[in-house]
């Protein structure tokens, strides 16, 4: 028996739609970083970028269970003293709808080199609107 190992040249990329209308936050982005990990392949490969190209519309009509919405909070810090800053999911997604999903997502890739080039393959829009209509992405229910 041997191990079958792909090579990037022979990865084929395809696109995909997904509507994030009425899903819940953290399902949505765990399905869809197994997509652009590309862990939906029978010929995964951990050292290759095998994911593909997701384009998210609708990002407005995601929801948080419970009080999450009041309650999450969001860290990050200056590197200078007192440089704390914290915010809540509703704060964040007023300012920008599609900035909870960004982040849920690229937590859940790795934080490597390969998985800032994963990262660079997602595309989320906060309404139904997107300029990938060329690229001819197939719709996926999740």
């Amino acid at each position: 028996m041997m191990t079958y190992l792909e090579k990037p040249a022979d990865v084929k990329e395809q696109w995909h739609l997904v509507n994030a209308e009425g899903h819940t936050l953290g399902r949505l982005a765990a399905k869809v970083a197994s997509i652009l990990r590309g862990k939906h392949r029978p010929t995964f490969t951990p050292n290759v970028d095998m994911g593909d190209h997701v384009v998210i519309i609708n990002a407005e009509k995601v929801h948080l269970t419970g009080n999450k919405m009041e309650d999450k909070l969001y860290i990050h810090h200056s590197g200078y003293p007192g440089g704390l800053k914290t915010t809540t999911a509703q704060h964040l997604f007023r300012k920008d709808p599609t900035e909870l999903l960004v982040r849920a997502i690229e937590g859940m890739l790795p934080k490597n080199p390969l998985g800032n080039h994963m990262a660079k393959k997602l595309r989320v829009y906060a309404g139904p609107n997107h300029p990938h209509q060329a690229q001819d992405p197939k719709l996926i229910t999740l």
